[in-house]
Formats: C-alpha cells, structure tokens, sequence
C-alpha cells in the first residue's frame, strides 16, 4: 500500500512529505474544512496533543509550531502549500544517502497520517524503518531519502 493517498490525508487534514515532485494543493475550502474538524470545540487553536499530524507537517515544511497553533497561522500554512499532499515515486522507498534524523523521519511519518511511530532504524540502504499505526491497522513504515513514506 503506498502512502500518501489525497482522500485520507484530506480527512486527516495533512499531507505527506513536502519535498520535491508533483503534489495537489489543498483549496481555500479544504483549509477551512480541515480546520473546523481541527478545532472541533472552537477554542481558535489547536495544540500538539490534538494535532500531532499537523505540527509534524508544518515542521517538515520548516515551520516551528509554538505551544499552539491558531486557526490563522493553520490557515497561512495550509494556503502557502504546507499541507500539500505530494505523490509518493514510483518504487518507493528509494535507496539513497539519506540525511534525515530519527526525528525527522518520525515527522514524516506522522505527517503521512501515521500515530504510534516507534523508533526507527536506518538501514544498509538509507531507509528510515520502524512501525505505525494507519486506518487503525499497525505496519511496518519506511521513510526513503526523498520523503517518501510508505506502508509495508
């Protein structure tokens, strides 16, 4: 099963790896429509427990996400490609030097729509490797140099 797919990062309100290759913007609507599934008690922010995906997705996109985030630098975000779902490449995982941290191939992971990422390895071949819960099914997950998660 190849990881991201647009219609379960839409319904997640996140996006997978924003690096290179062809990716499907989120409209105006879908950034509003995904912040009022985000914030469903209205509080105007959301924080790291509520919306672990999200802050795993604006750090992949450089961002630092304070102790919240408010609907406007959400919506700032979603609109300047934050959150854009990328296609996965064909083949994916690459093998390849592969400079991410743990942590920053974990981010990846989470920001693909996957909870529980354990501790990942990087193997002989530069793929980050661990464990993840998606669609509350539990698989192995890899993380090429290119971004690229997949389920396996």
């Amino acid at each position: 099963m190849r990881l991201p797919t647009r219609t379960m990062l839409t319904s997640l309100a996140v996006a997978g790896a924003l690096a290179c290759g062809p990716a499907f913007a989120l409209t105006d609507a879908e950034c509003q429509a995904n912040w009022t599934k985000l914030d469903a008690g209205g509080a105007g922010y959301v924080t790291a427990e509520q919306a672990a995906s999200i802050y795993a997705g604006a750090r992949v996109a450089g961002q630092a996400p304070g102790d919240r985030i408010t609907k406007q630098q959400y919506l700032d975000w979603c609109k300047a490609g934050h959150f854009d779902v990328r296609a996965t490449d064909a083949g994916a995982p690459l093998k390849g030097a592969n400079s991410f941290t743990e942590k920053q191939a974990q981010d990846r992971a989470v920001a693909a729509g996957f909870a529980n990422v354990s501790a990942m390895t990087k193997d002989a071949d530069g793929i980050w490797r661990g464990k993840g819960t998606a669609n509350g099914k539990e698989s192995n997950l890899a993380v090429d140099f290119k971004g690229n998660v997949v389920a396996q």
